[in-house]
């Protein structure tokens, strides 16, 4: 005997309880954490940049999932792929046979990485950067890896290791031998590979943590550096990839930069599937796969799944057909030019910085003495307070979901679907207009709510 399972009736039954199974099943903070902020929002539905509650408010999204939502949520033509790849009934992860739509996903991905030859297909982005960093300590020969300070490059063992945010690394000891480098300093990067040691330096062309971009000339310095070494260069496109910053992919705006290893997953997924990608050179694919008896030296039970693989060359048609990366070139210009002419209008405003639609908006310690002191209370009880005062409102009174960059952090990172054009420009440049008023007019509205805040930083040390 069989029990039919209804997940529309699972949802209207017990949806309603979202808040408080998380907090009694899953990471019971993030509940408390939402809850004081006042994030703890229910959202009926979502479709391209946008959410909707029970009471048909709609809510602009500007953070896209971290990333994930490229294209927005529920986008048709990714829905379609995977309704056929379920209906095809594939004979799906046999493990013992070659499907199609990997090689054909792989073709596609490789298309727009001309100087790349090969690609191993795991299910998240801290996934293939473990791929990327096992394969160039085993192709190299050597443990080291180098990262710059303040990256973000996932949070499994091998990825914490090149991670530049000690809150992270905190406790979790011993990591892979690793050594930080500042990000655009070739100098420090040519005192490290004099040991020969190093394996690799694995570095985001934009940092997704405070949207740091690499200084002009940097990647293609490192790179000679690096080869002069015998050392490889990892690009981690795993956010910044796939026509977020304005080309497919961040290292591709400095000219002559081929990474020896590439990083992809979020917008490869379509906001469906969880996909994760390391492209790399030929030769270093066969140095790991060197022998029949080394075909299973890396793999990953659920990589170059069907669903997975649909969704992703779903979003490469979308990409390709829809023009989205020149969207995202041309609405990034728009949308940065606008926040920019705001600087000097707004003393607490220090800075606005990005590419494509991938901005930074920088929060600094005003000059008149009333901001002044305000500012000091805050960064008294917790760096970052300002800018999650900037956040709470815009999610509150103009209902658009944004969310700082990094702890500690006084920046706003803006990391929107691609898909969002001139009508989301405008609403988000007049709701962040309208609280920076508040924020430099005196009123209480916004200093209040950072006394709420205070008291909650007090009670977390």
């Amino acid at each position: 005997m069989t029990t039919e399972f209804d997940l529309g009736r699972l949802l209207a039954e017990r949806g309603a309880e979202r808040y408080e199974l998380h907090g009694e099943y899953l990471n019971h903070q993030l509940p408390r954490m939402l809850r004081t902020i006042g994030f703890d929002k229910v959202y009926e539905r979502a479709e391209g940049a946008y959410f909707w509650d029970a009471d048909g408010d709609d809510y602009l999204d500007m953070l896209a999932g971290f990333g994930v939502m490229g294209l927005g949520r529920h986008h048709p033509v990714v829905r379609k792929a995977l309704h056929d790849v379920l209906d095809a009934c594939l004979a799906d992860l046999t493990r013992f046979d070659c499907q199609p739509l990997p090689g054909l996903l792989a073709e596609r991905l490789l298309a727009h990485s001309p100087h790349l030859d090969r690609v191993f297909f795991g299910n998240s982005g801290t996934e293939a950067v473990e791929t990327a960093l096992k394969f160039a300590r085993f192709v190299t020969g050597r443990p080291r890896i180098l990262y710059c300070e303040h990256a973000f490059h996932g949070l499994t063992t091998g990825a914490l290791s090149v991670n530049g945010e000690s809150g992270f690394r905190d406790g979790f000891a011993p990591l892979l031998p690793d050594t930080a480098v500042p990000l655009g300093d070739l100098d420090a990067l040519a005192r490290e590979l004099r040991g020969g040691d190093v394996a690799a330096l694995i570095v985001e062309p934009i940092q997704g943590k405070g949207v740091h971009e690499a200084p002009p000339g940097y990647l293609r310095g490192a790179q000679e550096l690096l080869h002069r070494h015998k050392a490889l260069l990892i690009a981690d496109e795993v956010q910044t990839g796939l026509g977020r910053t304005g080309d497919f992919y961040a290292y591709q705006h400095e000219e002559g930069v081929e990474p020896d290893l590439v990083c992809v997953a979020k917008a490869l997924s379509g906001g469906y599937v969880p996909v994760g990608a390391t492209l790399g050179k030929d030769w270093i694919f066969k140095k790991v796969y060197s022998s029949m008896d080394r075909v299973l030296v890396h793999s990953a039970s659920f990589g170059s799944n069907a669903q997975a693989m649909a969704a992703g060359l779903a979003v490469l048609s979308v990409l390709e057909n829809e023009q989205i990366v020149a969207n995202a070139r041309a609405t990034g210009e728009l949308l940065k030019s606008r926040l920019s002419a705001l600087t000097g209008k707004y003393e607490l405003l220090a800075d606005v910085r990005g590419r494509g639609l991938m901005i930074g908006i920088e929060f600094g310690r005003p000059d008149s003495l009333k901001l002044r002191s305000r500012w000091a209370m805050l960064q008294a009880a917790r760096k970052g307070l300002f800018a999650q005062m900037v956040v709470v409102p815009l999610l509150r009174r103009h209902r658009i979901l944004t969310q700082v960059s990094g702890d500690h952090l006084e920046v706003i990172k803006l990391i929107p679907p691609l898909i969002i054009g001139e009508r989301e420009v405008d609403r988000f440049v007049d709701a962040f207009t309208d609280v920076m008023d508040d924020a430099h007019s005196g009123g209480g509205l916004m200093w209040d709510f950072g006394k709420t805040l205070i008291k909650q930083a007090v009670a977390n040390r």
